[in-house]
């Protein structure tokens, strides 16, 4: 039977689209260690692969997203779990999302239902729902955050409010990560800094703020993991990055670019360029 191959790095999957046959269908599977949905679309896969047999003329490949950057922009991948059915080079479908049955539908609309029964096993979706956000404005001080635009010489983590290791219970954490995301007018928590972001979704997303020129301060959660398992229960939004405004959550990635596609002067009033008000 097929099975799922984990691609360790670029040059391997390079190596490995290179060496497959044309008439090849491929399943590119993007995932990240971190995401839940990840996990079931992992079973799911594996289950999907295993109704072909292993001469079947189709192929299961699994990427890490973070640790093969490149290939993630190149598929522009913003969230994960992300499907892509391709054949000789070309892109025939893709999938976001844990969802069973448009993965199967996907791959069985161009190579045909799998010989195995297995596929009626395949679990149900699961699927992370944006929260609600409220308008609002809040009181807090900016500090000196307010007028923070990142550069090479950025620190380990936002000036301020980095904290030891000593823990906290939930209230006082919660009253912390209020206090965080409020830290700046635009605050991005990111995995690094934005002179060193440490995977690629942070990358794009510091790259998406500086392209339009965004003023914003930022927090690297690989130093706090206080703040990195919290803001995921204080946000209900389980991945990162994650971009606040004016306390309240805007989303990750795939969200940030959707907010400047549908409106191309979100966030003008926070760029670097804006006048000052006399």
């Amino acid at each position: 039977m097929a099975t799922v191959r984990e691609v360790p790095h670029e040059s391997a999957f390079e190596s490995t689209i290179q060496s497959l046959p044309p008439s090849t269908l491929t399943v590119v599977y993007f995932h990240a260690p971190w995401a839940k949905p990840c996990e079931q679309m992992s079973v799911i896969l594996k289950t999907l692969a295993s109704t072909y047999p292993a001469d079947a003329p189709i192929a299961f490949l699994s990427l890490n997203a973070e640790e093969l950057p490149d290939v993630s922009e190149q598929y522009d991948v913003t969230a994960v779990p992300y499907i892509v059915v391709q054949k000789d080079g070309k892109t025939l479908e893709t999938v976001s999302g844990s969802d069973a049955a448009k993965v199967r539908a996907a791959v069985e609309r161009y190579a045909g239902a799998g010989s195995g029964t297995t596929g009626s096993s395949l679990p149900p979706a699961q699927t992370v729902t944006r929260p609600p956000v409220e308008n609002g404005t809040n009181g807090l001080s900016t500090k000196n955050l307010a007028s923070y635009a990142p550069d090479a010489n950025d620190p380990k983590t936002a000036p301020e409010y980095s904290s030891g290791e000593q823990e906290t219970n939930k209230e006082e954490l919660h009253k912390r990560l209020s206090e965080l995301v409020k830290a700046a007018p635009v605050m991005l928590f990111m995995k690094g800094t934005p002179s060193a972001p440490q995977c690629g979704f942070s990358r794009q997303t510091v790259s998406v703020l500086r392209e339009k020129g965004v003023r914003y301060g930022f927090f690297n959660i690989l130093a706090d993991d206080e703040v990195r398992q919290g803001l995921k229960e204080f946000a209900d939004w389980p991945t990162f990055p994650q971009l606040w405004v004016d306390g309240e959550l805007v989303g990750g990635l795939d969200i940030v670019k959707e907010e400047f596609e549908n409106d191309p002067e979100f966030l003008a009033q926070y760029s670097v360029n804006q006048p000052k008000p006399a």
